[in-house]
């Protein structure tokens, strides 16, 4: 689990991310990365939209992008946001091909 300060909150600041982020495109996510000098935390945001599948299988898809994340955050920079949508192939992707999209394209892009 993403701690809160960890974790984007605000529409305004995962459109910020989409927009000016630099974009890594995968089979089942693409993840977008701004990076900033600031001291704070990385923090993640996650998209995952009805096209995935029911509740049941958006929801699961999330917790294992945020276990991805987590096990991430000690490689990613500080002050950078990151935020990845979900696409509806990763409805049928298994953790490790998750995993391995998310880790390549953070250290793409996020990398400390």
């Amino acid at each position: 689990m993403l701690a809160r300060p960890n974790r984007l909150t605000r529409g305004a600041e995962y459109k910020a991310v989409v927009r000016r982020g630099g974009r890594c495109a995968s089979a089942h996510t693409v993840t977008y990365v701004v990076t900033s000098d600031d001291e704070r935390p990385a923090r993640f945001g996650f998209i995952v939209s009805k096209q995935v599948g029911s509740a049941v299988v958006r929801n699961t898809v999330r917790r294992r992008l945020k276990a991805v994340c987590s096990e991430a955050l000690v490689g990613v920079r500080h002050g950078s946001d990151v935020v990845i949508r979900a696409l509806p192939s990763a409805a049928t992707a298994d953790f490790g091909e998750l995993r391995d999209e998310v880790e390549r394209c953070l250290a793409r892009r996020a990398a400390a």
